[in-house]
């Protein structure tokens, strides 16, 4: 309690600095591995890719990045096992933001696609092993994390190769592809546009406090995909497709339309990914803001500081632009080789995958989504192409993650623990 009384506004600035360390770890691993498909087929370019990021991701973060957040993650540790020494939470807080910005920026450099939520996760179940023991953890949640490293890829990339087959004998196999494309792409606008709209009301705007019942959900969610389907039907019949460039490139027209659904699907995933894993960075962060305001008491949930979700959104954003582009290339060129139509069916097997999981409480990683979904893609051509040292590296850092940030947590710990006392 005296360390708190004596040193909060130290530990408040300490834990701000590690949380928007944790945010730009968040950027550069995250966010880059959700655009890296788009960047992969050449939809975006690098700079548009992280423009797009910039403002979308920004927006998901600051308008329906959470009112209310629990100050415990995902309740993985038991809060009230720490009610008579508050100062050794704050402890633990910061350094889990600390351990697990650190796994990421090495993650990030080797170009390896983690998942954010489950180095937050390690973090966290380190320094509770080291300060109360086992019981202070929350095993079935850990058991649910490792099962989904299996369950959500082998979902994700179900859905993607079954997409992709689809694409390829409704439009690629057809005697006229490009007809066959203006003619079926609308309706895969309206399935991408519906999923959408299902992972943002659902992963989303439900923070910033239009709480929708399901049937308003799903209303509001079949108008919008209706109108995007006719809107987008007119938009490609219009546009202009030169006969002479599948010459060069066989089908370019019919990537071409594809293309367009991947700028969609970048900006709305991009929105409703910020809204989301902005909270493995502030939820630490606002735990410590609210113990050292109250000084010392700990609450079930806590109102986020005003300044607390535009630090988190403005640290995805340069995490992206420093450091973005490594991850992009691992997952938009290295697994296996992306056209608009297959990141396309990537895309939309992930974004699937995000509402399946938010319906069922299947813990769920955004990273390991989008890598099965490409996996998926690139077996619908065959085993031969997909790259599989790329395959097994990242495999291995999805294995080492959790371990990672609970070690690195464990010596951050001991180190700001003697540090402060």
């Amino acid at each position: 309690m005296d360390i708190i009384a004596n040193h909060g506004t130290m530990l408040i600035l300490v834990a701000a600095l590690f949380g928007f360390f944790m945010a730009w770890g968040i950027g550069a691993n995250d966010v880059a591995n959700a655009m890296g498909t788009s960047v992969g087929t050449r939809s975006l370019t690098i700079k548009q890719a992280i423009i797009i990021a910039m403002i979308f991701e920004f927006a998901g973060a600051y308008l329906a990045g959470g009112e209310v957040t629990s100050t415990i993650r995902s309740g993985i540790i038991d809060s009230t096992a720490y009610a008579d020494t508050p100062d050794v939470l704050v402890f633990g807080m910061i350094s889990s933001l600390l351990a697990s910005g650190t796994w990421l920026l090495v993650a990030s450099y080797f170009g390896w696609p983690v998942s954010t939520t489950h180095s937050i996760v390690g973090a966290l179940i380190g320094f509770a092993l080291v300060s109360l023991g086992s019981d202070a953890v929350h095993w079935s949640k850990v058991s649910g994390i490792v099962g989904s490293w299996i369950i959500t890829p082998a979902l994700s990339g179900l859905l993607a190769y079954f997409t992709f087959i689809s694409v390829q004998r409704l439009i690629f196999n057809a005697d006229k592809p490009l007809d066959a494309a203006k003619k079926y792409v609308p309706v895969y606008i309206f399935l991408t546009v519906m999923v959408l709209c299902l992972v943002t009301l659902k992963k989303g705007l439900t923070h910033v406090g239009l709480n929708l019942s399901s049937v308003e959900s799903w209303g509001l969610t079949l108008v919008l995909s209706l109108a995007a389907a006719i809107l987008s039907s007119f938009y490609i019949k219009r546009q202009q497709y030169n006969p002479k460039d599948d010459k060069s490139m066989n089908y370019s027209n019919v990537e071409k339309v594809f293309g367009i659904l991947m700028v969609i699907t970048a900006c709305a995933m991009a929105f409703a990914h910020g809204s989301n894993d902005v909270a493995n960075a502030i939820g630490p962060l606002s735990a410590v803001v609210s113990i050292v305001q109250s000084s010392g008491q700990i609450a079930a949930q806590s109102s986020i500081a005003w300044w607390i979700l535009p630090l988190g959104g403005i640290g995805i954003v340069i995490g992206l632009a420093s450091l973005g582009h490594k991850v992009m290339a691992t997952v938009g060129t290295g697994i296996t080789h992306l056209t608009p139509s297959r990141g396309f069916a990537a895309q939309l097997a992930t974004a699937a995958t995000v509402v399946i999981a938010s319906g069922t409480g299947l813990p769920i990683s955004t990273t390991q989504t989008l890598v099965g979904a490409v996996m998926g893609v690139g077996l619908a051509r065959g085993i031969a192409a997909l790259n599989l040292n790329v395959l097994r590296n990242i495999v291995v850092s999805w294995i080492v993650t959790l371990p990672a940030g609970a070690i690195l947590s464990i010596i951050f710990f001991y180190a700001i623990q003697w540090f402060f006392s």
